[in-house]
């Protein structure tokens, strides 16, 4: 992705002072965010930093699952569940930049402009910075009628059918409201990308600035709304927050235990017992549900027979994988639903280990002397892959024993999640963490296609079976759990059949985070929010 604009001096962006000085609270960050516009983006790194400076109509509450008011105080629902009409909090104040100083406050034009900017391919701002919306386009798109401004503090959104996880899916950090009157003036100046480039949000932290792959610093918003309604957990209570970027969990940890950041996401597993031995840090553990997958691209001809794919399926040691790559945190599955959410194939497990049979299926599939391809391992630590490489390792090892030569290939996070979805990857690494508690969000963000064929941004393979479609499409359509339930089953049951991906697990997740910092819990479902959260 091309470089900010938005930058500030390096001096600026300097950790020289203590951070328990003068109220800093310093993060150690995973990855650089790719945008700063949360519609963008599906990316988990990047909504880490976007959920500091956007809110949405509605959110997840802090370290739970139930869903919460936010820009939206209230909502109703049509008796026939196709019409949802929300009453906007009123006097919501925009932050702003150099380039902008808002003459009023959040209204139903900015939810308008929001949903429109994504839903109308005429809307001048439909292709600026790409015209690439992944979660609106996965989970709304197809059924989102439209969005209309009753009044100025009244938008009722109309579905062409019924959603049962339309409010779950409008927590999605992704869709953060975005300024209307910021739009227009930028449009008006010419530079329509910094709309993208130079966040205007309502949350309690505005970007001071950002220095590519390094550092993020944020400012607190005093005038952020939960500040004017007295909400503590939603009022900025730091004098700053800087997060310095590493790719490196070692060095996140380093510096975590040396009180360079007061939180260090995303330490290595396995180095839960050097964190809980220090004592100025300690490792916060949490359930997050979440699925790692290897995707396997229909574009290359082996992967286009399901023998080859069951073949290495079965090639791949899942037990030794998941105690490996997972530090005895892991969950043995083959279900693309978590064991943490409801929905979960429980009776679904990994394809068996049989190196023998996964060779007799590629010798029937025609590939006796087997065949080279390349695994890419992700570079971040995420929950459902702490250690990509050290996976793709052991994926290279098992396929060797039956013949299948493995390159590994990576890149750093931003390009990596660019290539992989412009279906450059021969064999994925890719996984996703639910953002609100409904089974259906993994499911259809990496798994989907739509009737012309074209598959969901995240469906980096480019899978596409109309059963596995009908059957989700159903699922999301009934509000009766136990039917939703069963339905989900039969699509884990697909999957498991087809092997469009071999489902690699996931684990619970630590944070190291400094015994001076207070009230910071980490998400279950979405983003960590940094209000509310204090250093002593």
């Amino acid at each position: 992705m091309n470089k900010f604009a938005y930058l500030c001096g390096a001096a600026a962006l300097a950790l020289s002072a203590p951070a328990v000085q003068a109220q800093v609270l310093t993060v150690c960050l995973e990855g650089a965010p790719e945008t700063f516009n949360p519609e963008l983006t599906s990316n988990g790194t990047t909504a880490y930093v976007l959920g500091q400076i956007y809110d949405g109509l509605v959110s997840v509450e802090r370290g739970g699952s139930e869903i919460e008011p936010a820009l939206a105080e209230s909502w109703e629902v049509s008796e026939d569940g196709l019409t949802y009409t929300f009453a906007l909090r009123q006097d919501v104040a925009w932050q702003s930049n150099d380039s902008f100083t808002p003459s009023r406050p959040f209204n139903a034009d900015d939810v308008v402009f929001t949903f429109h900017r994504m839903m109308d391919s005429e809307d001048p701002f439909y292709e600026v910075s790409g015209g690439n919306y992944p979660t609106f386009n996965a989970k709304l798109a197809d059924n989102l009628a439209s969005v209309e401004k009753v009044d100025d503090y009244t938008v009722a959104f109309t579905l062409n059918k019924p959603m049962a996880a339309f409010i779950g899916t409008v927590a999605h950090g992704s869709l953060g409201m975005t300024s209307a009157e910021y739009a227009k003036a930028m449009m008006d100046a010419g530079t329509p990308e910094q709309l993208d480039l130079a966040p205007i949000g309502t949350g309690p932290f505005q970007l001071q600035a950002y220095q590519t792959d390094a550092m993020v610093r944020l400012l607190p918003f005093a005038g952020t709304w939960g500040a004017e309604m007295g909400d503590d957990l939603r009022t900025p209570m730091v004098d700053a927050v800087v997060m310095a970027i590493s790719g490196d969990a070692t060095v996140r940890l380093q510096r975590a235990l040396a009180g360079e950041c007061l939180i260090g996401l995303y330490p290595n597993l396995a180095d839960k017992e050097t964190i809980e031995a220090s004592d100025t840090v300690e490792a916060v553990q949490t359930p997050v549900p979440s699925t790692g997958m290897l995707h396997f691209n229909f574009a290359e001809e082996p992967f286009q027979d399901q023998r080859v794919r069951q073949a290495l399926a079965q090639a791949i040691d899942m037990e030794n994988f998941v105690e490996v790559i997972y530090s005895g945190m892991g969950h043995l599955t083959g279900a693309v639903v978590p064991p943490a959410l409801w929905g979960t194939a429980s009776d679904i497990g990994p394809w068996e280990y049989d190196p023998e049979e996964a060779k007799r299926l590629l010798a029937e599939a025609g590939y006796e002397d087997g065949f080279e391809t390349e695994v890419w391992a992700i570079p971040v630590s995420r929950p459902y892959m702490p250690n990509g490489r050290r996976a793709a390792e052991i994926v290279q090892a098992d396929w060797a024993e039956v013949g299948v030569d493995v390159s590994i290939v990576t890149y750093e996070w931003a390009e990596y999640i660019q290539r992989a979805r412009a279906g450059e990857a021969k064999v994925g690494m890719f996984g996703g963490i639910y953002d609100f508690p409904d089974p259906s969000q993994i499911p259809n963000n990496y798994l989907t296609c739509e009737p012309d064929g074209s598959t969901a941004p995240s469906n980096i393979g480019d899978w596409c079976d109309d059963r596995f479609n009908e059957v989700m499409t159903e699922a999301g359509s009934i509000t009766d759990q136990e039917e939703r339930i069963a339905l989900y089953h039969e699509a884990q049951q697909i999957v498991h059949d087809e092997v469009p991906v071999i489902v690699l697990g996931g684990a619970d997740t630590i944070t190291a985070v400094n015994t001076s910092v207070q009230g910071y819990v980490p998400a279950v479902f979405g983003s960590s929010r940094l209000s509310g959260v204090t250093v002593e």
